[in-house]
C-alpha cells in the first residue's frame, strides 16, 4: 500500500494515532505541508482542542484547499474526534468556516440532568449502515470518547452510528464514498479500536470501494 498520510497541524493527538497503528504494522507519514499529501494514498485527520484554532491551523499550514480538493476527488479521507467536527460547514464552538466535507453543523451537546458535558468515557455505538470501519451491524461496539459539540448532518443517510446522550442520540461516525470520520477515538478504544482501525486497513488495501 502507498503511504497513509497523518496530517500534523498541531491539534492533534498524533502520538497515540502513531502508536495505534504501529500496532497494526502500518507506519504514518506525517503530513505538514501540502507537498507530504503526494506521498499519500489516504489520510487520516486528527483532533483535540476547539473548533476556531484548528481552523486557524490548517490555514497556516495552507492544507484547507488541499484537504477539500483531496475528498472532492474521492480520496479515502478519515477524520478522528475533532477532525470528524472540521469535515463540517460550521460549528457553534467559533465562527470560522469549517471544510465544508459534510453539510450540516457541529452544536453544542444537549443539556440532561443525567449527563455532563463534556461526554468522557465509554460508550456503545448504535450501527445505522455498514461502512469501511465495521463490517456488521449486530457487533456491539463501545468506543472512548471526549467531547462536549457534536455533528448535525443535513443528510441523515451519512449518519453511521450513533451513542446515545442523556435521552438523545447524537453522530458518532459519518460516512460518504471514501469520506469517513468517528466522533471518538478509536486509538484510545482498546481491542474494539484496534478491530476498527484494522477494518479501515482492510478497506484501502482492498481497493476502497466507495461506501454509500
Amino acid at each position: 500500500m502507498a503511504g497513509l498520510g497523518l496530517i500534523d497541524y498541531g491539534m492533534g493527538n498524533l502520538h497515540s494515532v502513531q502508536m495505534a497503528f504501529k500496532r497494526l504494522e502500518t507506519p504514518l507519514l506525517l503530513v505538514k505541508s501540502p507537498s507530504d499529501m503526494n506521498a499519500c494514498q489516504a489520510l487520516i485527520l486528527p483532533g483535540v482542542g476547539a473548533f476556531d484554532p484548528a481552523m486557524a491551523h490548517l490555514d497556516q499550514a495552507c492544507l484547507i484547499d488541499p484537504l477539500r480538493k483531496w475528498a472532492s476527488q474521492g480520496k479515502p479521507l478519515l477524520g478522528i474526534c475533532l477532525g470528524l467536527q472540521l469535515f463540517f460547514e460550521s460549528s457553534a464552538e467559533g465562527t470560522s468556516e469549517g471544510l465544508g466535507l459534510f453539510n450540516g453543523r457541529v452544536e453544542l451537546l444537549p443539556a440532561n440532568q443525567d449527563e455532563r458535558i463534556p461526554h468522557m468515557g465509554w460508550s456503545q455505538l448504535h450501527l445505522q449502515k455498514i461502512c469501511p470501519l465495521f463490517s456488521s451491524k449486530s457487533v456491539p461496539l463501545w468506543m472512548y470518547f471526549v467531547h462536549s459539540y457534536a455533528a448535525i448532518p443535513s443528510n441523515e443517510s451519512f449518519v453511521a452510528a450513533t451513542t446515545s446522550f442523556g435521552t438523545r442520540e447524537i453522530t458518532s461516525v459519518v460516512w460518504n464514498g471514501r469520506l469517513g470520520a468517528c466522533q471518538f477515538h478509536p486509538e484510545k478504544s482498546s481491542q474494539a479500536g484496534h478491530y476498527m482501525l484494522k477494518n479501515w486497513l482492510n478497506w484501502l488495501n482492498s481497493g476502497a470501494k466507495p461506501c454509500p
